[in-house]
């Protein structure tokens, strides 16, 4: 694959594809704006993601990839705002005008333990950002605005839910953002999600001299992740379950004292993962019974279950393909995982689209291999892509007033919202 964007641009028999009504809803002066802007904005675009990849930042620490994303944009002219929610790595820029349709482009930034760049943030990042220049340039002539919004800590943080709470998401009729894998996607479910973390405490004692004397909290705790596995032929499809131990004793010649482990419960929807939730609490309060010690429960709010909007979906499917992307709509083959993206779905009409980094099956996110796709010519070639093609749906949205009434029927539809 070439990595001359200006070379991969949509040849007239690919136009073809789009549908007339697209045509007519993105004039073709627009959409050769997108095009260029996208095209001039790659070096410095590829540049982000290189310098991101190559500093990964955990959640909530991501201040050298806010900084240079802020750099970037505010050398374009543009006002950044910074700290939202409360949140120094959160950040936001506008364009186009005001009192028209509003629509959100998400950047997400933050790395992973151990393994940098695995899920392929940096290439989130340097997407949304092409995507808000790149539809900055023509979002007044289409009469509405264009919000970028820079979420930190999606790794377990729940960055966009304290956007969420800060009212950072009102007001808009759509957001989007898109997900690098092994594999082109339109939608893909995300679980609904929630944190544990079990403290047991016990009673210490020499574990050779005088073990009938102690109550080992670490009993306790490998019990209570034994008891969950034995629950799972009572989960339904889809439910899952995993945890470590993070604190196993003090000493091998100590009954341990204290010991604790993390369990994560996701779901297909809220009200399974209530269900399930209240089986694994039972499952640690019975493993500490057992074993005569005390059990601390902490828990962490997760993230709700995606909801796809498919009318806006295929919007970007059809501008992708102008790239030479063939997507599927889904693939049951893919198994899920969670993100607070699907929080921000239900509360306005969103995408979270897959463009693929690597050969299907190659490898997936959250591993090694993923993390050195994330900084390859493949993945610069897929954050433009999915640059152009977001910048596009969201300029389409703005102008086309009965995509926008679509999407959100689906949306409350979907959500039982109004």
């Amino acid at each position: 694959m070439t990595d001359n964007v200006a070379d991969r641009l949509a040849p007239s028999h690919q136009l073809q594809r789009i549908s007339a009504r697209l045509e007519a809803m993105l004039s073709s002066a627009l959409s050769k704006r997108i095009d260029e802007v996208r095209i001039a904005e790659r070096p410095a675009l590829e540049q982000l993601a290189r310098d991101i990849h190559a500093n990964p930042e955990l959640r909530f620490e991501e201040h050298k990839a806010a900084a240079w994303i802020a750099e970037l944009l505010r050398s374009r002219g543009f006002e950044v705002a910074t700290g939202l929610g409360g949140m120094p790595t959160a950040l936001r820029a506008r364009a186009g005008i005001t009192g028209g349709p509003r629509v959100a482009i998400l950047a997400e930034y933050d790395a992973l333990p151990e393994i940098g760049h695995a899920c392929g943030h940096n290439l989130i990042a340097a997407a949304g950002v092409g995507a808000f220049l790149a539809a900055a340039s023509v979002a007044a002539d289409a009469g509405g605005e264009v919000v970028l919004l820079g979420t930190p800590a999606e790794e377990g943080g729940g960055g966009k839910i304290k956007l969420i709470e800060a009212g950072a998401f009102e007001g808009f009729d759509a957001a989007m953002m898109f997900h690098p894998f092994d594999r082109d996607i339109l939608a893909h479910p995300a679980l609904a999600s929630f944190w544990y973390t079990f403290k047991f405490s016990g009673r210490p004692a020499h574990a050779a001299a005088a073990p009938h004397a102690g109550c080992s909290a670490l009993t306790a705790c490998l019990d209570a992740l034994r008891l969950i596995d034995g629950q799972r032929v009572h989960m339904r499809d889809g439910v899952r379950v995993h945890g470590i131990v993070r604190d196993g004793g003090q000493a091998v010649n100590i009954i341990p004292e204290r010991a604790s482990c993390e369990v994560n419960v996701r779901a297909p929807d809220s009200a399974e993962l209530a269900r399930v939730r209240a089986i694994v609490e039972r499952c640690a309060r019975g493993a500490a019974m057992a074993s005569d010690v005390s059990v601390e429960i902490e828990v962490r709010q997760g993230y709700l279950n995606m909801v796809n909007n498919m009318t806006l979906a295929r919007a970007f499917g059809q501008h992708v393909r102008v790239d030479g992307r063939t997507p599927r709509e889904t693939d049951a083959r893919v198994g899920a995982g969670s993100t607070d993206m699907g929080d921000v779905s239900h509360v306005v009409p969103s995408i979270h689209p897959y463009l693929a980094v690597v050969d299907e099956g190659e490898t997936q996110i959250h591993e090694h291999a993923f993390a050195h796709a994330a900084a390859s010519a493949r993945g610069m070639n897929t954050f433009s892509d999915a640059a152009g093609a977001m910048a596009k749906t969201a300029i389409e949205l703005i102008a086309d007033s009965e995509l926008r009434a679509r999407t959100l029927a689906e949306w409350r539809a979907a959500t039982g919202r109004q």
